[in-house]
């Protein structure tokens, strides 16, 4: 279990994370969002003590990192994939790891089979490409088989498959009890993947709640209506909280109104309906909605 109590970490006249307090629980997978700026990766340094909060205190199993006599056994982190001597071999990169806690080289080949890098185990890290990187470090994090994995960014440069797998393993993970947080950019992949979501917005929690929660609160009632007298049916609808998009001639996606209502204004006003199919809200569209005051750096749109 990770606990942060009225985490703060400051930069001079710069806040990154503003009294954070949060539960990341063992036996599901927790998933850290945010727009960029917004203070993870900060949070997440703090967990495993590379960074020194300015006020509150967060700890794992009960404990501040530094306080864990092995802390490898207790913590998996993959922070940053880079963060390899790149004159190694993948092999001895986690020789040297293991050598640190008493680690044998028996659970050194079997984080190595576990990530699929056997055929480039004795090569120089140096020369990996970034998803292989990526491979060797969750490699690293999963060497003392932690009870809690922190994950930042994990799928990252990998291929299909590699995302596929990385959903699976952290899954599996979740479920043997242990605590599995990350955090990602990819809104498809941790909607599959999270069980429970903790944003973050300029440096504040924003949302904490299990995925379907925040996606039902997030998102607007949507609705596939296509029919004959779809004009009429729009100047029927039309309101200050509803909007509608023609994408072409009969169809309209109605945003705001349930498809009840809408099939029961067509029938009392005699329009024939050929098709009223609510539609799927996203987890993008949710975060995208939740975080859009708190973006620090935007982007013009495209014109």
């Amino acid at each position: 279990m990770i606990t942060a109590t009225a985490l703060t970490k400051r930069y001079g006249a710069k806040t990154a994370v503003d009294d954070v307090t949060f539960t990341v629980h063992p036996g599901r997978v927790t998933g850290f969002l945010g727009p960029n700026g917004a203070g993870k990766s900060t949070t997440m340094r703090m967990i495993v003590g590379l960074d020194r909060p300015s006020a509150g205190t967060v700890t794992v199993g009960g404990h501040p990192y530094a306080e864990h006599r092995a802390p490898l056994r207790a913590v998996g982190a993959l922070l940053d994939a880079k963060a390899v001597h790149t004159g190694r071999t993948a092999e001895n990169h986690l020789l040297a790891m293991a050598a640190t806690h008493g680690i044998g080289r028996r659970r050194v080949h079997e984080v190595i089979e576990l990530t699929g890098l056997e055929s480039v185990a004795r090569k120089r890290v140096g020369g990996f490409s970034l998803g292989m990187g990526q491979r060797l470090g969750i490699a690293a994090a999963m060497l003392g088989d932690p009870e809690t994995l922190i994950l930042d960014e994990p799928v990252n440069g990998l291929d299909p498959e590699g995302v596929l797998w990385v959903r699976r393993l952290v899954r599996h993970l979740a479920a043997e009890g242990r605590t599995v947080f990350l955090s990602s950019h990819l809104m498809s992949e941790m909607a599959q993947t999270a069980d429970h979501l903790i944003v973050l917005g300029r440096g504040r929690v924003i949302a904490d709640a299990p995925v379907d929660e925040i996606v039902a609160a997030g998102t607007a009632t949507r609705v596939c209506v296509r029919s004959p007298h779809a004009s009429r049916l729009a100047e029927l609808l039309a309101a200050p909280d509803i909007a509608i998009i023609r994408s072409e001639a009969g169809l309209l996606e109605v945003r705001g109104v349930e498809a009840s209502a809408i099939g029961d204004l067509a029938a009392a006003n005699g329009l024939a309906i050929h098709e009223l199919t609510p539609l799927s809200a996203s987890l993008e569209e949710a975060y995208l909605a939740l975080t859009d005051g708190a973006v620090e750096y935007r982007t013009e749109a495209v014109r």
